[in-house]
């Protein structure tokens, strides 16, 4: 008897972890590459990937480190596939030059950190958010990324196909920042008919062959891609580059791409942001979060409002770019805003920044290890509305 072909997304209902959901949302979004090393709390979902993608096509290497990790993952986009890379920890600081190479070279690719705490070893199973800052500035030099923060397994799995598209659309590297708790969460997640799924393809050349330039753009300062074997020509270089891909060592020529390189993602950033708003209007004070802080909280804004403080949510669904013009605008609007987070402040400097003296910013921090109590973020949300 004839075996059925597999199912390459897993249509339905099923109880999965963060980082298993992960896999399902990558696999979902076409990705056919993955290339990455060992390291804890991320390893399940390349060790799922592994065991699924040999009956649908595609492939896993285990590569000799994080390094060759992603330089694999950026060599696998040119030659033509989607590729992901998955790490932790100090896995994700080896990654740093090359997450730099792919934001000059425009590589679509999208890197997937389970944070734990740190710095250096750390805690190698045991929560944390202090990479938020380093998925921004974590390489030299000035680039944009994007980087989407889930708060379940199901977001695990509708925010890995959403970073599979973006970084489609801009042609960047996107970061799916999710941390131990929600990586190692098991609940459910609805996995839609793929018919259901939007996937974004890949910006290619319609240029005749002999006529494409690597990095000439149009109206929105995006380049097409070929891959190699198409038969264009193209040069891929990490230096300072014209249209043709060619070094170029003059200061107009890395000005003009630069700014480009930073200004597709700085001029769509109210299209790329996504937040969850919750009671804003009104508020007295805003508690703004991101990833498993956000569920931690939910007990204190619950306990504050029956208490009758006016205590709108925020959650960031998108970290980078930051939503500064949506801070900017309720600065001065309410008294403060609380911003918990499992680092000793990180996205809360941006906030303050937005805010610019008009509304206080109030952090909650907690070192890593363990989630907050949602008591002192209680007590954090009565002091501010006082």
């Amino acid at each position: 008897m004839q075996q059925a072909e597999p199912k390459r997304v897993l249509t339905g209902s099923h109880y999965l972890d963060g980082d298993h959901a992960c896999t399902e949302g990558a696999i979902a979004a076409g990705c056919n590459f993955i290339a990455g090393y060992p390291i804890t709390p991320s390893t399940e979902v390349v060790e799922r990937y592994a065991r699924r993608i040999p009956s649908i096509g595609g492939t896993f290497i285990q590569m000799e480190d994080e390094i060759a990790s992603i330089t694999a993952v950026l060599g696998g986009v040119w030659g033509g596939a989607k590729s992901m890379t998955v790490t932790s920890g100090p896995g994700f600081s080896l990654m740093m030059e090359n997450i730099g190479l792919a934001a000059m070279t425009e590589t679509p690719c999208v890197i997937v950190n389970v944070q734990r705490a740190g710095p250096s070893t750390g805690l190698p199973t045991m929560v944390g958010q202090a990479d938020i800052m380093q998925a921004r500035w974590g390489s030299h030099g000035d680039y944009e990324v994007i980087a989407l923060a889930p708060q379940s397994p199901q977001e695990a799995f509708s925010l890995t196909i959403e970073a599979f598209n973006l970084s489609e659309k801009y042609r960047t590297p996107v970061m799916v920042m999710l941390d131990e708790c929600i990586g190692h969460m098991t609940e459910r997640v609805v996995i839609p008919e793929a018919s259901e799924i939007k996937i974004l393809p890949r910006r290619m050349t319609d240029k005749p062959k002999g006529e494409y330039l690597p990095y000439e753009v149009g109206e929105d300062g995006i380049p097409s891609m070929a891959h190699a074997g198409d038969g264009h020509r193209y040069h891929i270089t990490g230096l300072t580059h014209d249209e043709r891909g060619y070094p170029a060592m003059d200061s107009k020529t890395q000005d003009t791409l630069v700014r480009r390189l930073c200004d597709k993602i700085r001029n769509n950033a109210k299209d790329i942001c996504m937040l969850e708003e919750e009671e804003i209007e009104g508020a007295d004070v805003i508690l703004l979060s991101y990833g498993i802080t956000s569920r931690v909280s939910r007990a204190a804004i619950e306990a504050a409002r029956a208490k009758g403080i006016k205590v709108g949510s925020m959650r960031l669904l998108t970290v980078w770019p930051f939503p500064e013009y949506r801070i900017k605008e309720l600065a001065g609007k309410v008294k403060a805003f609380v911003v918990p987070e499992i680092n000793y402040g990180q996205v809360s400097l941006e906030v303050e920044r937005c805010c610019a003296g008009k509304s206080e910013t109030i952090l909650i921090p907690h070192m890593g290890g363990t989630v907050h109590n949602p008591e002192d973020i209680l007590k954090a949300i009565e002091e501010a509305a006082k």
